[in-house]
């Protein structure tokens, strides 16, 4: 039977997906645990891995780009309507929500594919959330309180969002091609150079998998939609694997599945569960887990609230913003990146204070305090 373009898009979506379903489980890529490795114990491998993924990506993506498999201008990173505002709230929302929920959206993905049941709680409210955000209860919010504060480019005679064009906004910076030739290199260069610098990151075989999988991961899945999937009769959406909007999308596919139809994002959410399974049931790694108090399942239903909401306001989650995003240079993928670790090493910070039974303001103040955000005083000491 041959399939039509949207099922071979969403067929390829999946593979690919499991794959790194597979990977994930294997190599515990986790962005929530790079940030509490660093955060907590000093340990940047894990860091290193996230950092080398989204170098990979920069490289591959714009490599794609460069030989007109794809048109990066076609993806919603990249669009002339800049949400500063969503990329900032939305980032820190996600990252404290991710923080209180143990995972981001990919890493409870693989986590359920592994046996987690909280994980199944986190998805259901993550995705139902999402939804509400995209289209229901909480999309009036997001329209008339986040988005009226869009910057429009086109105003201000820009192509998109992406640091080339802003660059080029500097007289004499040089022919726009150029300049992401540059940018890329730079960047994608710089990253994976920041990884293996590492003499300790160079010994950790799992954390390089994790690295450079997670990037070539991201390119297969712009290839996929942008190359693959290229079809004028039957268009499919420009996109890379992010996993916020899809779990959301997710639901409504399995509550309407007589009238809907599966697309990219959808297959990659069954892609990630269905690769970590097989991977804990090869392994001998599958196992069921729940929560282990009341107290640790009301942390996961905040977490897993703020992670729907924040993720749609900031366009993405840790690999749709945090990898996916950067890999097209878009300005506002940075801020999200940024704001999503800022999000997350606060939490870790007040956590560590709340457990020595601080009152939960001055917990704020004197992790701010720590993380030489505010400046101390002598009620600090």
């Amino acid at each position: 039977m041959e399939l039509d373009n949207t099922h071979t898009v969403a067929l390829w979506g999946f593979l690919v997906a499991a794959v790194f379903g597979a990977i994930a489980n294997k190599t515990n890529f986790c962005a929530m645990g790079a940030v509490s490795d660093w955060v907590n114990i000093g340990d940047k491998n894990r860091l290193r891995a996230w950092f080398l993924a989204i170098g990979v990506s920069v490289i591959g993506t714009q490599l794609l780009q460069a030989l007109g498999y794809i048109d990066l201008g076609n993806s919603i990173y990249l669009t002339t309507s800049f949400g500063w505002l969503g990329h900032l709230l939305g980032g820190l929302l996600f990252g404290i929500g991710m923080t209180l929920a143990s995972g981001c959206g990919q890493r409870t993905l693989v986590r359920l594919g592994g046996g987690n049941l909280k994980s199944l709680v986190v998805i259901l409210v993550m995705g139902v959330t999402a939804y509400m955000t995209l289209r229901g209860l909480f999309a009036p919010v997001r329209i008339n309180a986040i988005e009226v504060t869009n910057l429009d480019l086109a105003a201000k005679n820009m192509a998109d969002q992406s640091l080339v064009s802003f660059i080029h906004l500097v007289p004499g910076s040089g022919d726009l091609k150029a300049i992401r030739l540059s940018v890329a290199g730079a960047i994608g260069l710089g990253l994976i150079l920041f990884a293996f610098l590492s003499a300790k990151y160079r010994k950790s075989h799992d954390n390089i998998l994790s690295g450079i999988s997670v990037g070539l991961i991201i390119t297969a899945g712009w290839f996929i939609t942008g190359k693959i999937g290229f079809d004028e009769f039957e268009p499919v959406r420009l996109e890379s694997y992010t996993f916020v909007a899809p779990v959301g999308e997710n639901v409504n596919y399995l509550m309407t599945f007589t009238g809907a139809t599966i697309n990219f994002g959808v297959a990659a959410v069954f892609g990630v569960i269905t690769g970590s399974f097989l991977y804990a049931i090869l392994a001998g790694k599958f196992a069921i887990e729940t929560f282990a108090s009341r107290a640790d399942m009301i942390a996961h239903l905040f977490g897993s609230v703020l992670m729907g909401f924040g993720g749609v306001l900031a366009l993405g989650c840790t690999i749709g913003q945090g990898v996916s995003g950067m890999s097209t240079l878009a300005l506002g993928s940075v801020m999200t990146l940024v704001a999503i670790i800022f999000g997350a090493a606060l939490t870790m910070k007040v956590q560590g204070q709340l457990l020595d039974e601080q009152p939960f303001l001055r917990a704020v103040r004197r992790s701010l305090v720590a993380m030489k955000l505010f400046p101390s005083g002598s009620r600090e000491k």
